[in-house]
Order: C-alpha cells, then structure tokens, then sequence
C-alpha cells in the first residue's frame, strides 16, 4: 500500500526543516518507506475533505490503505512499531525510547514553543518584554537538565532511536535563537541527527519544496 503525507503548499519557514511534516518524513527515510506526499495550501486545510483526516486542520496527516493518522508523535509511533531499526528489540529499551518520545513532546517542546509565539505572534504586545526572559528561562533549565542526562553520550539511551529523531526534531527550533550554542553537547547532539543520511533526505525533499517559492505573502 502507498503511504501518502501531507504537508504545506508553501511552508512558513520557507523550508528549512521546522514544519512537522519533516519529521515524519525523517522517520519514513530512517525505515527505507516510499512515500507521496500531497500538498495543501492553507485555503485547503480548513476545507472539509482535509478535516475530515486531520480535526484541527493541519499537517500532516498519513494515509496508508484504509488507516488515516494525525499527530507527528503518534504517526512516528506506528511508523517505528511497524519497521524495524526505529525502536530498539529489547523490550526495556523500547519503553524507554517511547519515554523519551512523550518527553520531547510534552516536556521540552511546550516551552519552546511558547517562544515562537512570544516572538511572532506577540510582538506588539505591551507585556512582551516581560514575558520573554520567563519563556526563555524555561527552556533553559529543560536544556540544562537534557543536557546532563545526555552527558557525553551521542544518543540518549544507547543507539540512535525514535526517541532521538523527535528530540532532535524539536531542538531544531531552537538553531537560531543561540540558546543551543549555550549547551554545547546538545549542540552537537543536534547536528549528529542533522548528519543523519535520512535526515539530510528529509530536509532536501521539503526544501525542493518550497526553495524556488518566495517568502512570506
């Protein structure tokens, strides 16, 4: 059966890897799937047949036969359950892969994006300059506690997992704020992923995208 995705028409980052559509195509990559992806302009998110696969309007979404999913965390979940060298075979190790999954979601990500918003979206706003130390303060201490537990490793627990594909997904929106260049092994960490052949096909497959498109508008 063929596994399609969806993703954005025209991604606002232009790009550069931060749209959750790279994600699954990461994961995709990593397990040698073939994929196709359509693509939605964002007149056509909100259109009932896209709602209809994804509630909240967005991307992506994955089909596979008579199986549609939304939401990176659960699309990487089956896309590892199902193929082998996402998740590790011992049964301990694999639990603790799918922690580390929920961690980079529900954890480390929340507060990162609180500063994409506090950036973008609020900029006007006359309490901005107040709340934007706070915001980054809590990133910080998720970093410096992720930090520690990685110590010196190059993965998280062992051998590179689903786990490190969605950690790394998520630091990633951080490379141009410089809070990275403050911890120099998630520095590194992140780049490791970045290295990844799989990675690097992700990334080229969504820049070719969107690399001959103009910004903004």
């Amino acid at each position: 059966m063929t596994i399609v995705i969806t993703a954005f028409e025209r991604s606002p980052d232009g790009g550069k890897g931060l749209a959750r559509d790279t994600r699954v195509r990461w994961t995709l990559e990593e397990a040698g799937l073939p994929y196709e992806v359509r693509l939605l302009s964002f007149e056509a998110m909100k259109a009932p047949a896209h709602l209809g696969a994804h509630p909240f309007g967005q991307i992506p979404t994955y089909e596979e036969g008579d199986l549609v999913l939304f939401e990176t965390g659960a699309i990487v979940f089956h896309i590892a359950e199902h193929h082998a060298g996402l998740f590790p075979d011992e049964a301990n190790a694999r639990a603790r892969a799918i922690a580390w999954m929920f961690a980079a979601l529900n954890t480390v990500e929340p507060p990162i994006l609180e500063l994409v918003t506090a950036k973008l979206l609020e900029a006007d706003k006359p309490w901005r300059e107040e709340r934007l130390p706070l915001v980054e303060e809590r990133i910080r201490n998720r970093l410096r506690q992720l930090s520690v537990r990685l110590a010196g490793a190059d993965w998280l627990d062992g051998a590179f997992s689903a786990g490190d594909l969605m950690m790394v997904s998520v630091l990633l929106r951080l490379k141009t704020s410089g809070m990275l260049d403050e911890f120099p092994n998630l520095a590194a960490y992140v780049a490791r992923g970045e290295a990844r052949p799989a990675y690097q096909r992700a990334f080229a497959a969504q820049w070719a995208i969107n690399a001959d498109k103009p910004s903004g508008g």
